[in-house]
């Protein structure tokens, strides 16, 4: 694939104000309620996302990775109420957060009523070493971006 084909970019209306979805994607203790699986499981930082520069720690779960694993997000985009972005790594001994070379963002676009949540998966600048160590980029298909943003205005909607 060329670089630019490595994404994925899913967008959904979902029935609720920006404020209210950014709500939910500002706050680690509810991304497990953000994806269709049990991928996401629960926040290591319960802090809230307040901008970019910061890291929060998820506990995962993936077969394929080994089974447990933590992953530590620094956040490269945050327009409040617009856009959040984070790029999932691993921290060093030394603790500096050292991107994996993918990245999660939401862009959020009122649309009357609603609004219009935009999710990409971008995974351009992941390292060839790691592709072969877990096989092919990306470990899901594009539907699982659709499933993720339902999963979002269901968690919304509740």
């Amino acid at each position: 694939m060329t670089p630019a084909a490595e994404r994925y970019v899913v967008t959904r209306t979902v029935a609720a104000t920006p404020a209210k979805i950014f709500a939910v994607l500002v706050d680690p203790a509810r991304h497990q309620n953000t994806e269709p699986t049990d991928w996401v499981r629960d926040a290591v930082d319960t802090a809230p996302i307040t901008g970019t520069g910061q890291l929060f720690a998820m506990n995962m779960y993936l077969e394929r990775a080994g089974g447990d694993y933590v992953t530590h997000n620094l956040v490269n985009v945050f327009e409040e109420n617009r856009a959040i972005a984070w790029m999932p790594g691993v921290l060093d001994h030394a603790g500096r957060h050292s991107p994996g070379g993918w990245f999660w963002r939401y862009d959020l676009a009122p649309n009357n009523d609603a609004t219009d949540v935009t999710l990409t998966y971008d995974w351009s600048g992941t390292p060839q070493d790691f592709r072969e160590r877990v096989g092919a980029m990306p470990i899901f298909a594009e539907d699982y971006l659709a499933a993720s943003l339902a999963t979002l205005e269901r968690t919304v909607a509740s």
